[in-house]
């Protein structure tokens, strides 16, 4: 066990030097907490302090974060990354004990596990796979409108398999499967990169995802969702294509929703997918009202634009949910400036706009940043780097420090927001409360948390992330 490389003024543990000026020197203690710790120097990195946190009666002039869980937002879906076919080819490529072992840290919520719940999937190869593919790939010329030809047999060594002992794992995690191109016969370039969808295979294509989540479904794989298609303003990537929201509206109405309907497909359709800075894609669908009744939400990256827009689409349609569902880390990385801003503006910023879940982009990569397509990504560093051994990199953190403690079906509560204290809190299934805090300022912080009438007074070095749980 790491040692705390910081000091918890508590009434009954240190002296009254060492802490803040109080009005009662005998606190009532009523509940105790446990605190897990990531410095930016890596002198802890997710682990436990062995420090008495308790709650009590006292007061100081310290900043407080109020939590209530009186105040309640969104469920959580959960926390996770997304599973490239790169990635799977990896871990895959482990002995048999060091898989099980590497997925048992990663999905199992028992032990020293993370707990990972959610996960995302390409549908056909990402620019993190070693090549270029769909699940209908046909010679030039030639069409197959009714997905006869339909196959997931490129992902029959790796990414299944994987996605098999994962499920067995943990039987209860979400997959959300991403598009990020049409099967080049459908559309207007006849190419792997950028190109639209032609709307004249609007129904085949509804129907080339129907074929999707049935196969899965017969490998015992459940695809809780889908969106539309990655990135659909970003053509240049390898694959991609090209689809503005009129387009996706139309693609929804008149052929995925129906044909979702017709076949009796529960799965999720969740549209846009892509940036911060154009929250009026998925408003422009949400407001057709022939499109939006299909629709279970909208999904955000942040490469662009500010997390907030979360929250502007939620006051446009308060009943329709909010998903982030990427974000890299360009590798090489810089640990301290990643965890701090990674931690502050999506495991907190974007739940404390309404996102349902957050997922980092991608959960491994070998140390030149590949598998990738000719074109993709060439420097996504992953949550892991695989090689003759398994590095955790700083996202394996930055999920873990809310997927460890934050179960599927918790449910935000209100925390008030503290400049260089940024913060969210949770209420757990099992009724534990979960408050995350990044200091995101160059120096220690001394707050207070106030929970149910009753105080706990900490500290938090410059620039750490911590989860407190009681």
């Amino acid at each position: 066990m790491m040692k705390p490389i910081y000091s918890l003024c508590l009434l009954a543990a240190v002296t009254l030097g060492a802490c803040s000026a109080r009005k009662d020197l005998q606190p009532n203690i009523t509940r105790k907490a446990e605190l897990w710790l990531t410095t930016p120097d890596q002198s802890s990195l997710l682990a436990k302090q062995n420090t008495q946190l308790n709650f009590g009666d006292f007061s100081n002039s310290n900043p407080t974060i109020e939590v209530n869980e009186q105040l309640t937002y969104q469920s959580i879906d959960g926390f996770g990354f997304t599973l490239t076919g790169g990635s799977a080819t990896l871990i895959n490529s482990l002995s048999a004990k060091e898989k099980e072992d590497l997925l048992q840290e990663l999905f199992s919520s028992k032990g020293n596990g993370i707990g990972i719940s959610y996960l995302r999937i390409s549908i056909g190869a990402s620019d993190l796979s070693s090549d270029t593919f769909t699940y209908n790939d046909l010679p030039a010329g030639q069409t197959d409108v009714n997905q006869e030809k339909f196959s997931l047999s490129r992902e029959m060594k790796d990414l299944i398999p994987v996605l098999k002992r994962i499920v067995a794992i943990n039987p209860s995690i979400k997959i959300l499967g991403s598009p990020w191109t049409a099967p080049t016969w459908m559309k207007d370039n006849n190419s792997f990169k950028g190109g639209s969808l032609k709307p004249e295979y609007y129904e085949s294509y509804a129907k080339y995802f129907v074929k999707y989540i049935q196969a899965m479904k017969a490998q015992g794989i459940i695809i809780d969702a889908v969106t539309i298609q990655n990135e659909p303003l970003h053509p240049g990537n390898v694959p991609s294509m090209y689809m503005e929201a009129p387009d996706q509206a139309k693609f929804i109405k008149t052929a995925l929703g129906p044909v979702f309907k017709r076949e009796g497909i529960k799965t999720k359709i969740i549209v846009y997918d892509h940036n911060a800075d154009r929250p009026d894609y998925p408003i422009t669908i949400l407001n057709d009202p022939e499109a939006r009744q299909y629709v279970d939400g909208s999904a955000f990256h942040l490469y662009g634009g500010k997390i907030d827009a979360l929250t502007e689409v939620h006051n446009a349609h308060p009943d329709k949910n909010l998903y982030f569902t990427e974000q890299w880390v360009g590798g090489p990385g810089n640990f301290p400036e990643d965890l701090k801003w990674h931690v502050s503006t999506l495991i907190i910023g974007a739940t404390r706009n309404w996102a349902r879940n957050v997922l980092e982009w991608n959960l491994a990569a070998d140390p030149s940043y590949g598998p990738h397509t000719v074109g993709g990504c060439v420097t996504c560093l992953g949550a892991l780097t695989i090689h003759s051994a398994v590095k955790r990199n700083v996202a394996y953190y930055i999920i873990g420090h809310a997927s460890k403690f934050v179960a599927p079906g918790s449910v935000r509560i209100g925390s008030n927001s503290i400049s260089g204290l940024e913060n969210v809190a949770f209420k757990t299934p099992e009724g534990k409360k979960v408050l995350i805090v990044a200091n995101t300022t160059d120096h220690t912080q001394n707050f207070n948390i106030r929970n149910a009438g009753k105080i706990l007074e900490a500290n938090l070095p410059a620039g750490a992330a911590a989860t407190f749980v009681w």
